[in-house]
């Protein structure tokens, strides 16, 4: 009969593990592994038996214990590491194209971001933590300069188009906004400038123009002057893009904030298409005939076209208007307009300070409400405007404002870099520093939005769910064994979203 691996209790109350073999009815020890005294020992006791039955089929066994058995010394802990995570992160690395860098110190920053965000030399310690050869702290800087240097913000870029290309075909729209990421140290310069904040902080700040495709994965990031009107960044960044890519039958979504005839006008001239939110001014007069027929009066999702001619000049160019009314955006509306005439009349009749508010009219000392533009913000409740200088042919109203809803995820994304990624505050002094820390978080961010688009899980869920799983290298004798975590319910579904991993990562 061929060997096998028995376990017996013994007086002392440990689990012996043997080799034994059966001859004639009798039963022969013919190694005798060791003892265990708790349930690590005993499996690596187990596992070291089942190697040796395995690789000594037809002859011989020897484990190194000599001629006679003697117990296995106890079982050392010779390392531990959250291989899975690492793995599925340097994966996903390598899946958008990142490896090409062949920058293994930059990988390292940016995978380590995704862990747990800190400093650069802190990062040092995370990459410890998580069991993973960690770059001395000069070599991380050494490749945020090498950042700078070769442009890997470029070839990033292009590896996210291409992999938004395979993933979602040739895309179509493409989504812009802007946001503010402040610094500790109070003082400004040339590129850190205090300036329009949206939090209303009075920190010197910088500003970030983020492009994403409709799935809110990343393809651009700009960095501007913390003190530049965000109109100003839109035609930059897409004609960075435009360059780069050699792209332009794209249809560019931005919000009202982009708004400006100069801006429409540019990217029109540079061969894109667009669709900006449009601010309500002018609503009642495109609007003229509606109300003059049916009042305030719109059914729920009820879309209208107008025209506008928008620019003076010789950069005037007549506009395509689409309006939407909505009876849930109509209640939100009047619930702020209510709000806005309470805290307005609490001013008029003196229980409050004095401070602007919408609803309010200031003649010299006389204080009451604006009845005029009470009525009129009455009469706008529940519409929302499109600009577009797409024909209708080409895209319907409906799908104009469906296009305009995906917006969402450049905020999306925007929140992912300012929370889980932490890109503020920001630490560096110097614009090239600033710029590689940019590309640190673009790489980061490309990643983040892969797994989670593909997980359906955030990326928090996915580190706190993954890093906990260590695998041991455990000595024991001669023998070197690892053993591996066990799958988590959590952990398996999140691992059987991703393509199985071909990548080592260590």
């Amino acid at each position: 009969m061929a060997p096998f691996v028995r376990r017996v209790k013994t007086s002392s109350g440990a689990t012996a593990v043997q080799i034994v073999e059966k001859r004639g009815g009798v039963r022969r020890i013919v190694e005798h592994v060791g003892s265990a005294h708790d349930e690590l020992e005993l499996a690596v006791l187990m596992q070291v038996a089942r190697e040796a039955l395995n690789a000594g089929q037809d002859e011989r066994l020897d484990l190194g214990l000599g001629e006679r058995s003697r117990p296995v010394s106890s079982a050392r802990v010779l390392s531990t590491s959250s291989r899975i995570l690492w793995e599925v992160l340097t994966d996903a690395y390598r899946l958008l194209g990142f490896d090409k860098l062949g920058d293994e110190a930059f990988r390292s920053l940016v995978l380590a971001r995704i862990i747990e965000p800190t400093s650069k030399a802190d990062t040092i310690r995370v990459l410890q933590e998580v069991g993973v050869s960690a770059p001395h702290l000069n070599t991380l800087y050494s490749a945020l300069k090498r950042s700078r240097e070769r442009d890997y913000r470029d070839k990033l870029a292009t590896a996210c188009l291409a992999h938004s290309a395979r993933t979602t075909g040739k895309a179509a729209l493409i989504m812009y906004d802007v946001t503010t990421l402040h610094f500790e140290n109070a003082d400004e310069d040339d590129l850190r400038r205090v300036g329009m904040s949206k939090e209303h902080r009075v920190d010197p700040q910088v500003q970030v123009g983020l492009l994403v495709d409709p799935g809110g994965f990343p393809l651009e990031m700009h960095l501007f002057e913390g003190n530049k009107a965000e109109t100003t960044t839109l035609v930059p960044v897409l004609t960075a893009f435009q360059e780069r890519h050699g792209v332009t039958d794209m249809v560019v979504v931005a919000d009202a904030g982009m708004l400006s005839a100069g801006n429409l006008n540019a990217l029109e001239e540079a061969g894109f298409s667009f669709i900006v939110g449009s601010r309500l001014t002018k609503a009642p007069y495109d609007l003229a005939d509606h109300f003059e027929r049916h009042g305030t009066y719109f059914a729920d999702g009820q879309i209208l076209e107008s025209t506008r001619v928008m620019g003076t000049g010789k950069g005037a160019r007549e506009r395509r208007i689409v309006y939407q009314w909505s009876f849930k955006r109509h209640k939100r509306d009047d619930r702020n307009i209510n709000l806005m005439i309470a805290k307005a009349e609490k001013i008029a009749l003196g229980e409050v300070p004095m401070r602007k508010t919408r609803f309010l009219k200031v003649t010299g000392a006389a204080k009451e409400l604006d009845q005029a533009t009470i009525e009129r913000a009455r009469r706008l409740a529940g519409l929302k405007g499109y600009v577009t200088n797409l024909p209708t042919d080409t895209m319907s109203g409906a799908e104009i404002i469906s296009a305009y809803h995906q917006l969402w995820q450049v905020e999306a994304s925007f929140r992912m870099t300012k929370s889980d990624l932490r890109a503020r505050p920001v630490f560096h002094h110097q614009h090239e520093a600033i710029e590689a820390h940019l590309s640190v978080v673009f790489a980061a961010l490309a990643i983040t939005r892969y797994l989670t688009n593909t997980t359906g899980k955030s990326i928090k869920k996915i580190v706190q769910t993954l890093r906990p799983l260590r695998s041991v290298i455990i000595g024991i004798n001669n023998h070197e064994l690892t053993a591996e975590p066990t799958i988590t319910t959590d952990a398996r579904e999140i691992l059987d979203r991703l393509p199985p991993i071909t990548t080592t990562g260590h």
